[in-house]
């Protein structure tokens, strides 16, 4: 475990998907001693998401990650109103939350051109009425970068995440016979017959404990937060990380995901989810799923044989089981058409949703 640990650290931190940036508005300027005035407001600092931006770049770019606006400009005999000091915009990727040292949430950038004030500048002083200018708002701030994403592929390491996801969309991630190729999440498209297009991210292989941390855990649960739909993806022969670890079935795996999910954060029960069981055109695969399906049909009867800690609060209720080989495309046409049927019966409940609250609000406002 200790080597797998270092593993990650080693080829995962590559990858970059938090940094911590430090944000300083403009000191506000002074009115003029004799004609009075009044000073600039300093200059503000803002997050401008761009598209094919890294958090890495950034640093490379800055590397002591210092932003700091321009000073407001003091008042003169050529303008008794001081101008306003320069604005720092910094360009960052598209998908982050911000945060501040307390975990406090500043805001987030989920696309493309969005807008984010993270430090205001100083107000500018009056000699007239004896106002200093003010400094502007300093303190240093978290960048978490988050996969946004339509379907999030969720599984232990070694399930065929990556070869799902070169088989069902436009992708081409690391694929070998070994634990954790995936070291980063990958993004693939889904392209349908009428042009809609999906977008499925390969998150990194999760292991028991990640919940915890273990295995650099929390660094992949969080991508899991923006995917509006999860599936699930499991080896149909059952899981063993190493010689070191226990053997896990089928069904165990399926409840140990469900647990790490869980215990990671509550909310995560509430996400829609679909289970893809992999490597279907192993010998007695079939036999094995029968047994799976009768397992998943009444799991309460099959929770003696796991740990009182393996088992979820609330057993994970899959929206469909879909039969798959990655590796030979069985089954996988089905499974891209569940995902499409998934998301838009989805999108129907939350306009449905949406209009109901408008009516409502509508409502409301008449009486």
């Amino acid at each position: 475990m200790v080597w797998v640990s270092r593993v990650l650290l080693r080829k995962y931190g590559k990858f970059m998907d938090d940094l911590r940036i430090y944000v300083k508005g403009g000191t506000g300027g002074m009115g003029h001693p004799r004609l009075g005035g009044e000073g600039g407001h300093g200059g503000d600092v803002w997050l401008v998401a761009e598209e094919k931006l890294t958090l890495k770049r950034i640093k490379n770019k800055c590397p002591r990650k210092r932003f700091v606006a321009g000073a407001g400009s003091n008042s003169s005999i050529a303008a008794l109103k001081g101008s306003k000091g320069k604005d720092c915009e910094v360009n960052v990727p598209s998908g982050i939350s911000i945060t501040t040292d307390n975990g406090k949430l500043l805001g987030e950038l989920n696309k493309t051109g969005d807008r984010l004030l993270v430090a205001r500048g100083g107000i500018g002083g009056s000699p007239v009425t004896n106002f200093l200018p003010t400094k502007g708002q300093a303190y240093s701030i978290h960048l978490d970068l988050k996969l946004i994403a339509d379907v999030g592929l969720v599984g232990f390491p070694n399930a065929g995440k990556s070869s799902l996801l070169t088989k069902i969309s436009h992708a081409t991630p690391e694929i070998a016979d070994y634990p954790f190729t995936t070291i980063k999440p990958e993004l693939g498209t889904v392209i349908y017959a009428d042009h809609k297009q999906i977008t499925v991210a390969d998150l990194p292989g999760l292991i028991e404990g990640a919940h915890a941390n273990k295995g650099r855990g929390h660094k992949f649960l969080k991508h899991v937060e923006r995917t509006k739909q999860l599936l699930f993806v499991v080896d149909i022969s059952g899981f063993q990380l190493s010689a070191k670890t226990p053997f896990r079935t089928a069904f165990e795996t399926i409840m140990l995901l469900a647990k790490e999910l869980e215990l990671y954060k509550e909310e995560l029960r509430a996400k829609s989810t679909l289970l893809a069981v992999n490597k279907m055109d192993l010998p007695s695969a079939q036999e094995n799923f029968n047994k799976l399906m009768e397992q998943l049909q009444n799991p309460q009867d099959h929770m003696d044989s796991l740990p009182k800690d393996m088992i979820p609060e609330d057993i994970v209720s899959f929206r469909e089981i879909i039969p798959i080989s990655a590796h030979t495309g069985k089954g996988t046409e089905e499974l891209i058409m569940c995902l499409r049927k998934v998301l838009d019966e989805e999108a129907e409940k939350n306009i449905e949703s949406y209009q109901r609250k408008q009516l409502c609000a509508l409502h409301l406002s008449e009486i």
